[in-house]
């Protein structure tokens, strides 16, 4: 069958809200810290746990998406996600909430499932729109997520928002029993065979070595950058409460807009050219950044950049890796998104250690010189992608 735009939509709907589990905890990290008496820097460690649960969730998980019937497995997972989330809204202890966050990664990579999905539904033509329109929701509910979890954690409290979470998943688990398209397998060996083929991907295909390793950096960027934003804002000169913190997310709105157009861009002849403008984009947010000072425009115009290279790096990548191999596109996205994931959580992690050692302009200039790395490894790839298309055997 092919997709609808309604099908498409209601994929986006779904993507969005799921992937939104990950990031509620980045603007409730001054709340945590505050209820468990820990420093924000050590209250941050559930933002990078989070994002290292959706890691391994996508190296285990995702995969069974090309030997099991995916709708099943979603299905499955949402209810997992709904319990995670109900932990972590009743957890009395710091490390009780630490676990919880590492399941709440781990349920939460449905996206992952949805994407190759609608790609095996989705015609040659029309698959980078389709993957970019659903990468839309995606960023959408990345972005509302941290200014209803600040909003919503000012009001009424951290806890709060996972009961809301929970709440939301459990909606969406009858919604997508009821209205997604069942699919075929695609893999009839056992799981141990299933996990090894991965590597010969990794050895045979030099598009998804270099999608995977610029988005691990691109993805660790973002990730320092939202992690870090938080204690930014929240010290002098701004002295900003969660709830004004959330609502910075609004500004990355851009990026959500920008992905149709990527997505668009990134079916045509040559869609490398969408990572390198993704990648100055980035460069020129964190020139922002380090000269915001007590000038909020700045910081502002930084964000809307930053989000929209982040897609033109995203969308165009996993676009690419989708036309390499399409008996294989959850295996090809589980290396991707793994990678990407750990990306992030290394990111936040790195963007914490640079904070406590020298605050905004150490954790700006860390992050610059991680854009310039991108940069070269893109060029070093540029021939060895030209020689892999001229002779692929």
């Amino acid at each position: 069958m092919n997709l609808s735009r309604t099908d498409i939509l209601l994929m986006a709907f779904c993507t969005g809200l799921i992937v939104a589990n990950i990031y509620y905890c980045q603007p409730l990290v001054i709340l945590v810290a505050r209820e468990f008496g820990l420093t924000e820097s050590h209250a941050g460690k559930i933002s990078y746990l989070t994002q290292a649960g959706y890691a391994l969730g996508l190296f285990l998980i995702v995969p069974l998406g090309d030997m099991f019937e995916r709708r099943k497995q979603i299905l499955i997972i949402t209810s997992l996600a709904v319990a995670s989330l109900l932990l972590a809204a009743l957890s009395q202890t710091f490390l009780l909430l630490q676990i919880a966050c590492v399941l709440i990664g781990a349920s939460s990579i449905i996206p992952q499932l949805i994407l190759p999905m609608a790609a095996n539904l989705s015609s040659d033509e029309k698959r980078g729109s389709t993957i970019g329109i659903i990468m839309s929701g995606l960023l959408i509910g990345i972005l509302a997520s941290r200014s209803i979890s600040g909003s919503i954690g000012f009001l009424w409290g951290w806890r709060t928002m996972y009961f809301i979470a929970a709440g939301i998943c459990l909606l969406l688990l009858f919604l997508m029993a009821r209205r997604f398209p069942q699919s075929r397998p695609t893999f009839e060996g056992n799981y141990s065979a299933l996990m090894l083929s991965m590597w010969h991907y990794i050895k045979t295909q030099p598009v998804l070595r270099e999608a995977s390793i610029i988005n691990f950096l691109a993805f660790a960027i973002l990730s320092a950058f939202w992690t870090t934003m938080v204690l930014f804002l929240a010290n002098p000169p701004f002295s900003f409460q969660t709830l004004q913190i959330g609502l910075f997310g609004i500004a990355g709105a851009a990026g959500a807009l920008a992905a149709p157009l990527v997505g668009k861009l990134s079916s045509g002849k040559n869609p490398r050219r969408n990572l390198l403008t993704g990648l100055i984009l980035q460069l020129v947010s964190i020139a922002a950044f380090y000269f915001t000072g007590s000038h909020l425009y700045f910081f502002i115009a930084g964000i809307i950049l930053i989000d929209i290279g982040q897609q033109a790096i995203h969308v165009t990548n996993q676009t690419r890796i989708y036309t390499l191999v399409p008996e294989a596109r959850n295996r090809l996205n589980t290396i991707f998104m793994s990678v990407s994931f750990v990306g992030a959580s290394v990111g936040s992690a790195l963007g914490l250690w640079l904070w406590d050692r020298g605050q905004w302009p150490l954790f700006c200039l860390g992050i610059a010189l991680i854009v310039i790395l991108n940069i070269l490894i893109y060029h070093f790839y540029s021939h060895k992608i030209k020689r892999h298309a001229e002779s692929p055997d």
